[in-house]
């Protein structure tokens, strides 16, 4: 049987590494696309130094690849300029390739009415720019494969965490948590859909694998569940699992954590001048809204998909961002 090769697209990334992994891990060749040379790859992978825009080097270089994971992510408050153009240089060396292109999407797209259970036929009702976009570069991705270009799988998740920095965990919640300090961004008591990256990176491949099968459909939209929690769920568990590696501060263990809510209106405030914060702003109802996200048609298609336990899965993302002596005590 002919071993299955696979081209991450910005494999210097978060969910790029894990994709890396994951596919590795699963036997596939990987081929790791960034524009800049990476560190150290797992077995089975090799790093491919070229740019993105060049998509008739980056097919040559990939010939034989079936799947191609689009793991590109513009800075957020560049995403106006940028989403829609990099993403369709991926899709541009899939269809060189004759590849499946797989995108990581998420929620925006059902914008601030959306409903609290998330299913493949949820309408989308996009209410804001960013949500726009993710509906137009899926309505895209569609068109493409109705003309018979590309054939294409949208894997929606929520809020990432994991794998290093450049999350809400780390910029936002658990920043201070050396001081026993944790701010959380919503209301306590709602349910919010949040997806760990090696868990998502798993899911990829399980359904990649479903993707390749003479009766996949040519474009299909898939929900990943991960893990739904209201905020004093998910940091109950933060500090559960900051205690199992050894990361809870001293006076945390003889009193309370503290917790402080996120000063939005200041942030509103600072959004005018500072373009970062404008653009969170804009997707603040996320945490307003209760959502998850309902995986049975993913399961259905790829089978039983990857489900580390939150506790588990925060205590190795605190690891991977320095916390803690050792790995998770399990």
């Amino acid at each position: 049987m002919t071993r299955r090769t696979v081209l991450v697209l910005g494999a210097n990334g978060r969910f790029g590494a894990a994709a890396v992994k994951a596919f590795a891990d699963a036997g596939w060749r990987v081929l790791a696309q960034a524009r800049r040379a990476q560190g150290t790859l797992p077995p089975g992978a090799e790093a491919l130094v070229l740019p993105l825009e060049d998509a008739d080097a980056l097919a040559a270089a990939a010939a034989g690849a079936q799947v191609v994971v689009h793991a590109v992510n513009p800075p957020y408050d560049q995403w106006d300029a940028q989403m829609l153009p990099l993403a369709r240089q991926g899709m541009d060396v899939a269809e060189r390739l004759g590849a499946v292109f797989m995108l990581p999407g998420n929620v925006y797209g059902f914008g601030e009415g959306m409903p609290a259970r998330l299913t493949e036929e949820t309408p989308e009702r996009p209410t804001t720019g960013k949500g726009r976009l993710r509906v137009a570069l899926e309505a895209e991705m569609r068109d493409r494969a109705e003309a018979g270009r590309l054939r294409a799988v949208v894997l929606r998740a929520g809020d990432f965490y994991g794998c290093g920095e450049g999350s809400w965990l780390d910029l936002i919640i658990a920043k201070d948590l050396a001081k026993g300090r944790l701010v959380y961004p919503g209301p306590l008591d709602l349910p919010h859909a949040w997806a760990y990256l090696p868990d998502l990176a798993r899911a990829f491949v399980a359904a990649a694998g479903r993707s390749l099968v003479k009766d996949a459909p040519a474009f299909e939209v898939l929900h990943f569940a991960g893990h739904t929690l209201t905020g004093a769920q998910f940091l109950d568990l933060l500090e559960s699992a900051a205690a199992d590696i050894g990361a809870a501060p001293a006076a945390s263990r003889a009193r309370s954590w503290k917790r402080a809510g996120m000063p939005w209106p200041l942030i509103r405030l600072l959004g005018v001048f500072v373009p970062t914060l404008k653009a969170v702003v804009e997707m603040s109802y996320l945490w307003r809204v209760p959502h998850a996200l309902d995986s049975a048609r993913l399961v259905a298609r790829a089978g039983p998909i990857p489900d580390t336990s939150p506790r588990k899965a925060l205590s190795q993302a605190l690891v991977d961002l320095g916390f803690g002596a050792a790995g998770p005590a399990y």
